[in-house]
């Protein structure tokens, strides 16, 4: 069997689920700090290839990464870069789809976060910088990861956009999923279903890594109330309270 549909899987999955980790949280975070009808606005635009067919996605990126098209035309012409029919296209059109997947949960846990404890952060003159990763990130966790782990299943599975954008070239660009529909459609079923296993197997281990990484997390918040944006939160407190009464 050859092994490259899986590598060359792992590799797009990998470098999509990067690029949408932290694209999803820093969209997530702006957009759960603003007015409620920019928040609307936003939700539609960035969550909209959930809801469309994949297909659809394909097409509407050909229609700008084509080498006859806006942005495909300058890469090919100003870089010598190809857009479309190469393996990082799958790049391109896995991060669209998987991309409202981590940003929906981003969104959802930074709504949820305690503000009072980054104030209380702030008091002891913390950057916004440090209590984003040091304090609002810690509390989030869960959610984020769980944004990374659907978008990178997602990203592992799709076919519709992928098929487009980059085709089926065996050794190029061949992904697990494109390779499952090339077998089936040349009658080799076998093969075919040995890559179903080989699919069935790592997305089961990938949920079954995220039920784990869920798991730990509320484990650890039930065995202990202490967590590091609480405990800035009370020393926030602790030395605010000092300050006072010295002060008096």
């Amino acid at each position: 069997m050859d092994l490259f549909p899986l590598a060359n899987s792992l590799r797009v999955a990998a470098a999509s689920t990067v690029v949408v980790f932290l694209l999803g949280i820093a969209l997530a975070n702006v957009v759960s700090r603003a007015p409620r009808v920019v928040r609307g606005l936003a939700d539609v635009v960035l969550t909209l290839p959930l809801v469309l067919p994949p297909t659809v996605v394909g097409f509407l990126l050909l229609m700008l990464l084509g080498p006859r098209r806006p942005l495909g035309a300058w890469a090919l012409s100003a870089l010598g870069v190809r857009l479309t029919m190469v393996w990082y296209a799958a790049v391109f059109a896995t991060v669209v789809v998987s991309f409202p997947l981590m940003y929906r949960t981003a969104r959802g846990a930074f709504e949820s976060f305690d503000q009072t404890l980054a104030d209380a952060a702030r008091t002891l003159g913390r950057s916004n910088a440090w209590v984003f990763w040091r304090v609002k990130m810690p509390c989030c966790r869960q959610g984020i990861v769980a944004g990374a782990v659907l978008a990178f299943a997602r990203a592992l599975g799709e076919y519709g956009a992928t098929s487009m954008v980059c085709g089926y070239m065996p050794g190029s660009t061949a992904t697990v999923s494109t390779t499952v529909y090339q077998l089936w459609r040349t009658g080799d079923n076998a093969g075919a279903l040995a890559w179903v296993i080989v699919n069935l197997a790592i997305s089961c281990v990938v949920l079954v890594a995220l039920n784990v990484v869920q798991g730990r997390t509320a484990g650890g918040r039930g065995a202990a109330s202490f967590s590091p944006a609480r405990g800035a939160a009370e020393a926030g407190a602790a030395e605010a309270a000092v300050a006072g009464g010295g002060a008096r």
